[in-house]
């Protein structure tokens, strides 16, 4: 069989077939890149950037004086900006339930009376109560976290000693800021971030009367610490001693039907 000649496209034609752009492959434009960065890489809390500035300020010194320690420098800042990291967390979409304030590891689980600072008007009752403590180790994330969706009633700071936060005195003894929060539903549940024994600084962003929201970033405590969280009576705990907590994700006890009023 014999073929005709091949047929040429003419000037006023359009082209039919062009070849792939292989310079930039699908999804990975600079913007897309820079993109999952962000995401994988956690925002730092405000509280911790002073932190972060003085550790790189002193390590920037130590390199011009001795010529030195460009390695070091450059971990010990980065190890510094990574304990203040804040990140993004969604909160379960469940209501009459209170979540965790911290991550962390769930030291104890009991029922005793609040702290004092807790009780004044308007506060909780002087009597026991159930109580979940969250240790947080030196690598834990810690920023705290709002339990409940709610309305602030009191704030309270209260001085004190540094003994490690994994002690049980320590919810008397060390220096502590207290928040008394009111849920939608009417429920009061104390929150207490508990200095340890290398905290010595305890931020609280919260002031009395302030709307709040599940799951958002309400404070800070500067290396090792614990939380505290006081709830109303007859709730029912749901984790347990040694079980590790996400904040303002993990659901720390479920609320009762008709949780008690401090109206």
């Amino acid at each position: 069989m014999r073929l005709g000649p091949a047929r040429v496209a003419t000037p006023e034609e359009p082209r039919t077939h062009t070849m792939p752009d292989r310079a930039t492959p699908p999804g990975f434009s600079p913007r897309h890149v820079a993109g999952l960065v962000r995401a994988a890489v956690p925002p730092m809390h405000p509280g911790g950037r002073p932190l972060v500035a003085g550790v790189a300020l002193a390590a920037g010194l130590a390199r011009a004086v001795t010529g030195r320690g460009t390695g070091a420098g450059l971990l010990a800042t980065a190890a510094t900006a990574v304990f203040f990291r804040d990140p993004v967390r969604v909160a379960p979409r469940r209501t009459g339930v209170v979540l965790a304030a911290a991550d962390g590891t769930v030291a104890t689980v009991s029922e005793v009376p609040p702290p004092p600072e807790l009780r004044m008007e308007p506060g909780l009752p002087a009597v026991p109560v159930p109580r979940v403590s969250v240790f947080l180790s030196v690598l834990d994330v810690h920023v705290q976290r709002v339990p409940v969706d709610g309305r602030v009633l009191a704030v309270a700071y209260t001085p004190g000693v540094f003994l490690s936060a994994d002690l049980d005195k320590a919810s008397d003894d060390n220096e502590r800021n207290a928040v008394l929060l009111q849920s939608t539903d009417g429920a009061r549940i104390g929150i207490v971030q508990i200095a340890g024994l290398l905290a010595r600084r305890i931020v609280c962003d919260l002031s009395v009367g302030d709307e709040v929201a599940a799951g958002e970033t309400y404070g800070l405590i500067r290396f090792g610490s614990r939380v505290d969280v006081y709830l109303p009576a007859g709730s029912r705990v749901e984790v347990a001693v040694g079980q590790r907590t996400i904040g303002g994700e993990t659901v720390l006890a479920t609320l009762p039907p008709d949780p008690p009023r401090g109206d």
